[in-house]
């Protein structure tokens, strides 16, 4: 598919909304897919180097 200009780009022969919008969405699903992981281990860690500390002083 060719487009003439950048809009028309955009506009993807008036479904633009749709094709944005489902990139968009496939996006955020991938950053969370990256993230939520790495968060989850950061918490693990935190909550293990508090229960750590905490037999330490016991």
């Amino acid at each position: 598919m060719s487009f003439e200009t950048f809009g028309d780009f955009l506009a993807m022969g008036k479904h633009g909304l749709f094709v944005w919008t489902a990139y968009g969405i496939c996006l955020m699903v991938l950053a969370i897919n990256v993230a939520s992981p790495l968060l989850a281990r950061w918490r693990y860690l935190q909550q293990e180097a508090r229960r750590l500390r905490r037999e330490k002083h016991s």
